[in-house]
């Protein structure tokens, strides 16, 4: 702390307030933080005056326009690739298989990083690989948390044409599973793309939390056997959550559930 500028830390104190306060007068930020009446109007005053808080009519404060530009020109900047690389590395050493990152690009999921298993007996995907949002864990975690909206457009007018053994092509199949996606923030595929594989796919969320990406893991069937599940179920939620969190993202993932039984 003693290194830290006072002032600029009380100042932070108070912009802290406008997390859960969309608006506060000047006593309820008196209130609020316990300091001096003028200590906290000069802070005030000062802020106003940089754009940082905005005063109504009313007398009441909230977050200047300064600090949304701010915001989204960091929101802009952010490379998720970069942020999830370190987090997806330390997923696949704990797992030992294939983790993938992969992102909505028109009607379909793009797979953009990939940290390749180290058992010689793997998966061919590549970054690049596209694969419909319908069709595969890491495809309908995506559809799953798209936008009410755009998801039921989505499955109204989408041709459910198989890809493999597993590939789902009822309607009602799809829309329960991604139904159960959206409530358990997980989902499992088997031969959905490819056969004889397992894959099992995590959402990944922002500041405002709209889905901007999901985290898998994928590998053959051989070595994704019922026992352990679970415990890739909860590591790829883990890291997705976690992931969502250096993206801005505040609330928690439903807890980790007791998936022995499936």
């Amino acid at each position: 702390m003693q290194n830290k500028n006072k002032t600029v830390v009380k100042a932070m104190d108070l912009l802290t307030f406008f997390l859960t306060h969309p608006t506060l007068t000047l006593k309820q930020l008196v209130d609020l933080s316990g300091k001096p009446k003028t200590s906290v109007h000069r802070m005030v005053g000062s802020l106003e005056e940089m754009g940082i808080l905005q005063k109504d009519a009313e007398g009441r404060y909230r977050l200047g326009l300064l600090l949304l530009q701010l915001g989204q020109l960091v929101y802009d900047r952010l490379d998720i690739c970069q942020i999830a690389l370190p987090t997806m590395d330390e997923l696949r050493n704990e797992v030992g298989e294939a983790v993938n990152l992969i992102m909505k690009d028109g009607q379909d999921a793009l797979y953009v990083e990939k940290l390749d298993t180290p058992h010689p007996v793997r998966l061919y995907t590549k970054k690049g690989r596209r694969a419909p949002l319908y069709a595969g864990a890491c495809s309908r975690i995506i559809l799953s948390f798209l936008p009410e909206e755009e998801r039921a457009a989505y499955m109204n007018h989408v041709e459910l044409i198989p890809i493999a053994s597993g590939t789902i092509t009822d309607k009602a199949q799809l829309a329960s599973l991604v139904a159960s996606s959206r409530e358990h923030y997980y989902t499992i595929s088997f031969s959905e793309l490819e056969k004889g594989t397992v894959s099992v796919a995590a959402p990944i969320l922002d500041h405002l939390g709209n889905m901007v990406a999901g985290l898998s893991v994928a590998g053959p069937e051989s070595r994704f056997q019922s026992e352990k599940l679970g415990n890739l179920i909860n590591k790829t939620r883990d890291a997705a959550e976690h992931i969502s969190r250096l993206l801005g993202y505040q609330e928690s993932f439903p807890q980790s559930m007791d998936t022995s039984g499936i």
